[in-house]
């Protein structure tokens, strides 16, 4: 995914503000099985928010790597929540237009 600008950011970080987070990462950290769920739900809504309630001190190398393998931008780690992005492939399906 390429790199979002800044006014990009600031409009998903205002869509995203009414959203509540769709994955926690727990106790089992960051696996294949939470990659391919996060993965389904960006294919679903586009932008998502991940809460750690766990390794809460490895939040950015996390949120990075999560991005990474599921070709998502991270738009912004606020707290213990992670903001993804990923548009969709198909252009009547896209919810946001940036």
């Amino acid at each position: 995914m390429n790199e979002l600008t800044s006014k990009q950011r600031k409009i998903l970080e205002k869509a995203a503000h009414k959203l509540n987070p769709v994955v926690i990462i727990g106790q089992n950290g960051v696996t294949d099985s939470l990659i391919k769920m996060v993965d389904a739900t960006l294919q679903a809504h586009e932008l998502i928010k991940v809460k750690f309630n766990e390794f809460k001190e490895d939040r950015h190398s996390f949120a990075s790597d999560i991005a990474q393998k599921t070709n998502a931008a991270l738009v912004s780690i606020i707290g213990n929540v992670a903001l993804f992005y990923r548009q969709n492939e198909n252009p009547e399906k896209r919810k946001f237009k940036i």
